[in-house]
């Protein structure tokens, strides 16, 4: 049981003296870079979803028309 008092008490302290956090402008930036990304990668995979469709589309038709 005293293991976990000091496992709490020492996250406590790790959290409030040794963690940096940042600062608002920091986190703001932090956000908009990951929503871009988010983004990016959204249209990425949605561009290779909708080439992929239809060059399986196009296979599919061309082998069945044989």
């Amino acid at each position: 049981m005293n293991k976990i008092g000091t496992y709490f008490s020492e996250s406590y302290k790790e959290l409030v003296e040794k963690v940096t956090w940042p600062t608002w402008s920091e986190l703001q930036q932090a956000t908009v870079i990951v929503l871009i990304a988010t983004l990016l990668i959204t249209l990425v995979v949605g561009v290779m979803d909708f080439a992929s469709h239809t060059f399986l589309n196009f296979i599919y038709s061309f082998l069945k028309h044989q």
